[in-house]
């Protein structure tokens, strides 16, 4: 249960207390740096994610590849750059990195679509906050020609070539089997997902109830509730202990939401609630280490970067893909926390 889904980047990899940037204005990466290193797993990756063969793409000479995300100053979003940035440079191509201030606001990161569309590069890499709002410059970006990947949340169209992404299903999936072998596969578990606009928030929350529903007829699943802030997330965690005096468990579907659940569930002062959460964070890592939190899935945000702009440059030149690439994620707490190929993954 606590082995790696897939290939995660190698500790040496990441130097993931990599530090956030203090403004959301794009950045830009032209300078070569050492090639990515190799990547480790203790199980095998399936054949469609694995690492591109040598001569398997194509050098470039300074091309633009502009990558759109759903963040820019969190570390996780620092992190995809940081391996959108191996890959530029072992490559050859030029990467802008452009991001919101945070992941609700759309009208911003549509703004950036825009001028990374008006940027010509030769492939755009896309998160999208909310497909539907960006559906006109993605109208743009097919007249133009422009290959679009998505990665992380994707996009929810049939635009995207292919999309560089955690099997953010199937880790909820996990997270839920974890929680129903915590509380015994009984009692009622309270779910906090932190958008329902994004295709991982979707996925997040819906992987998780409908593998509960599925496979523990026992719990009683409250009604998933939306708050994508800690402060909201822990008024969200208060009122559900509040109305269930009887609830064992409590899962967030993203650092915030995990956090805000932790929070919440100490400030009620309620006992013996189990909460299962996604992503890391210095909060969340403190709270698996002192045991407020059971355990969280990690994803594997430096090669989520690097897989894009590969996939980019494959599919510039017209190299088949799958339609998912999968960049992997695995099941962490207080047990495996240090583990190398799990601590490459986290950050503070």
């Amino acid at each position: 249960m606590r082995l790696l889904r897939s290939a995660l980047v190698a500790s040496s990899v990441l130097a993931l207390g990599l530090t956030a940037c203090g403004t959301s204005t794009p950045t830009e990466t032209t300078t070569p740096t050492d090639p990515a290193p190799a990547q480790t797993s203790t199980t095998p990756a399936a054949p469609e994610t694995e690492a591109p063969a040598p001569g398997d793409v194509p050098k470039g000479n300074g091309e633009l590849i502009y990558l759109v995300s759903k963040g820019f100053q969190h570390r996780f979003w620092q992190a995809v750059n940081e391996g959108a940035k191996q890959a530029a440079d072992e490559y050859g191509y030029k990467i802008q990195f452009a991001g919101p201030d945070d992941e609700t606001k759309v009208t911003q990161q549509l703004d950036q679509l825009q001028a990374a569309l008006d940027a010509k590069p030769i492939a755009i890499g896309l998160a999208a906050l909310d497909t539907g709002a960006a559906e006109p410059i993605l109208q743009k970006i097919e007249a133009a020609n422009i290959p679009l990947v998505a990665f992380d949340s994707g996009v929810d169209s049939d635009l995207p070539v292919t999309t560089v992404s955690t099997d953010n299903e199937a880790a909820a999936q996990e997270a839920a089997k974890h929680m129903i072998e915590l509380v015994g596969g009984k009692g009622t578990v309270g779910v906090i997902c932190h958008d329902q606009t994004s295709q991982t928030g979707k996925q997040r929350c819906n992987g998780f109830v409908d593998y509960v529903k599925a496979n523990a007829a026992d719990i009683n699943l409250l009604e998933p509730q939306v708050a994508g802030e800690v402060g909201l997330a822990a008024n969200t965690a208060k009122a559900m202990i509040q109305a269930n005096p009887d609830i064992v468990g409590v899962y967030g579907t993203n650092e915030a939401a995990a956090t805000g659940a932790v929070q919440g569930v100490t400030e009620s002062g309620a006992k013996d609630i189990k909460v299962v959460g996604f992503d890391s964070g210095k909060t969340q890592l403190e709270a698996i280490r002192d045991g407020r939190m059971a355990g969280a899935i990690t994803q594997s945000p430096v090669k989520m970067g690097y897989e894009t702009v590969v996939a980019a440059i494959r599919a510039v030149n017209g190299i088949e893909q799958p339609k998912v690439i999968d960049s992997g994620f695995a099941w962490y707490d207080a047990t495996n926390i240090d583990d190398p190929e799990i601590a490459a993954n986290l950050y503070e």
